[in-house]
């Protein structure tokens, strides 16, 4: 039997880069997987359509975040869906990942960008728990993605990294909180990863690369499944017993 067969795993910004890898990993291990997604259709039904010609079983959820009452438009997709695999409506795992990436300096940045970071990344997934809540099993898992910012000093995105440094302490606090349940919670921080959010300056530049590279103590940029096999372990019953924790996954950057 896989790990994950007969769980139910939602993850969000699952259509692309670091959530693509770990929806295709979850489905791999034998979850249904919810493929919530913000606007790239074409790339959400792609997603679907490679899990399930790997044996998986998985659906797709357009559900944008930002915006009050997008956690509880999310949760209706999901229920939508999920009907076909789970005529009960619960779900296992919740994986946070979507979140904008990056962020105006200090000089620059507007208060409408910062409330549009904050937002995505630290008011939806709170309330996308708060509203899973009565959906998520006991015994069951929320992963957090965070970043290696919220320990690594970045001022040129100082708004981006506290808003994983928020995330961290909603992750602390989550874990205390349904801990009774049998319920783990966790972040998992990852560097510089070669993605196509990263594509603008990391590919096709040699020394950009170099220095990427260099950022890592393994010496080299990382990949998604450096990050998906991470998430996939904690969603397994092998990690039962790490909870309220933040999983550095950047490849031992800035040592």
């Amino acid at each position: 039997m896989r790990a994950l067969e007969g769980k139910v795993a939602l993850v969000t910004g699952a259509s692309r880069g670091i959530g693509r890898a770990i929806a295709e990993r979850l489905g791999r291990d034998g979850a249904v997987v919810a493929v919530a997604y913000a606007r790239e259709d074409a790339a959400a039904n792609q997603v679907v359509k490679a899990i399930r010609e790997d044996g998986g079983r998985a659906f797709a959820i357009r559900a944008p975040l930002g915006a009050h009452g997008d956690a509880v438009a999310l949760w209706a997709a999901f229920d939508e869906g999920v009907r076909e695999f789970a005529p009960d409506g619960g779900v296992d795992i919740i994986v946070n990942n979507a979140g904008i990436g990056s962020s105006s300096d200090l000089a620059s940045i507007s208060e409408t960008e910062f409330d549009t970071v904050f937002a995505v990344n630290v008011r939806a997934p709170f309330f996308i728990v708060q509203q899973g809540l009565e959906r998520l099993r006991d015994g069951g898992r929320v992963i957090n993605i965070s970043s290696g910012l919220s320990r690594i000093a970045m001022p040129e995105k100082m708004a981006y990294g506290s808003t994983k440094g928020a995330l961290d302490t909603f992750t602390l606090n989550l874990a205390k909180e349904l801990g009774p349940r049998g319920i783990t919670v966790n972040s998992v921080a990852p560097g510089i990863i070669d993605t196509d959010v990263n594509a603008d300056w990391l590919r096709g530049d040699d020394e950009a690369l170099a220095w990427a590279a260099s950022v890592s103590a393994l010496g080299r940029v990382g990949r998604t499944d450096d990050i998906s096999g991470v998430v996939a372990f904690l969603a397994t019953d092998d990690a039962r017993w790490v909870t309220g924790r933040t999983v550095d996954a950047t490849g031992g950057s800035a040592l």
